[in-house]
């Protein structure tokens, strides 16, 4: 059996959420500089074990009154809740490349358990650049992610109303997170 420890790659590894927004479109946010780490038996991998971490002071929408609005009190809280945590407690199989991962999402303070959908998109030795050298080949294995929450769940609970009972936001957020894993040590266990 060959435990192998993985680190997500922030360059490469990014998170989006998306929600409705004045009953017509989605308002997207992109939180930055999401750092992860993945800890899998490849014979074994509903053993897995994954952990991420969002920085939520990064939040971006492409418009800025928007982004300060998100990280504000009504809505992420950044002053008091700078990050976002996901840990993985239990993986399901459930085909050669997709997985369930459930575990609890960590928003503004408040834990709830949340399963991800997860493709698995394969892996690939390729170079590693280090002041301007190549010290590859490193292995990197990809991932996509896909959830969909209530955020007042999550305290996330601002909003107003508009025209004939709408809501500015919806209370469903689609969350995408995209994953580039690099492999850093295999261990062999006897």
């Amino acid at each position: 059996m060959a435990m192998t420890k993985w680190f997500f790659e922030p360059g490469h590894t990014a998170a989006e959420f998306r929600a409705r927004h004045m009953m017509v479109t989605y308002v997207r946010g992109q939180p930055k500089n999401v750092h992860g780490l993945l800890e899998v038996d490849p014979d074994k991998p509903e053993e897995a074990r994954v952990e991420a971490t969002v920085d939520a002071t990064q939040v971006f929408t492409g418009q800025p009154q928007s982004d300060a609005h998100l990280r504000s009190a009504d809505f992420f809280d950044v002053e008091h809740h700078p990050t976002w945590t996901f840990v993985g407690s239990r993986i399901q199989q459930v085909s050669g490349t997709e997985f369930e991962v459930t575990g609890d999402l960590t928003v503004r303070g408040v834990a709830r358990p949340v399963t991800f959908d997860v493709t698995y998109l394969g892996q690939w030795d390729t170079p590693w650049w280090e002041e301007g050298r190549d010290l590859g080949p490193r292995r990197r294995a990809g991932f996509a992610a896909t959830t969909r929450i209530n955020r007042h769940d999550f305290a996330v609970s601002w909003n107003d109303v508009v025209d004939r009972g709408g809501v500015v936001v919806s209370p469903m957020v689609d969350v995408t997170v995209g994953v580039e894993a690099v492999l850093e040590s295999s261990e062999t266990a006897a």
